[in-house]
């Protein structure tokens, strides 16, 4: 199986977030990367199962909004580096997140792109919903690692 190797920076909506939170590294890759502790932290994912080991290959299943999204690891680089993606209800994803020390701090950077038929037909809603969703997702993390 190939995996990409990072976004499709050619893709119609492309997101692009950071944030700092103030907590060790571990403590943050962590906190994000337990899958399945996802519901505890962020009210917007109600259910979230990884199916085994945290690697590229590995796929975990998710729901969000309503939407059961399936995606797949593509890049794992402990603690600094998550690649993962998938089709969901037409649009393929790709999300790649980014932690990176700064003195007492992590500076969270999230990536994601989005491309399909429903991204096509409604590329404005989606790319701002796409950024709602990012951000709402880093203030969740950022409140439970501080």
């Amino acid at each position: 199986m190939t995996h990409p190797a990072t976004i499709d920076e050619n893709a119609p909506v492309v997101a692009d977030h950071t944030i700092r939170i103030a907590a060790p590294l571990e403590q943050v890759w962590h906190l994000h990367t337990r899958i399945g502790s996802w519901p505890r932290w962020q009210s917007a994912i109600t259910q979230a199962r990884l199916d085994g080991p945290l690697a590229p290959g590995t796929t975990f299943h998710w729901e969000t909004a309503g939407l059961s999204i399936d995606s797949t690891i593509h890049a794992v680089d402990a603690p600094h580096r998550i690649l993962w993606g998938g089709p969901a209800h037409g649009i393929t994803g790709i999300h790649e997140w980014t932690f990176t020390e700064d003195g007492d701090e992590v500076v969270v950077r999230t990536r994601e792109s989005w491309a399909g038929a429903p991204v096509d037909a409604d590329r404005d809603n989606l790319a701002a919903a796409l950024d709602d969703s990012l951000s709402s997702w880093l203030d969740a993390l950022k409140k439970a690692a501080e």
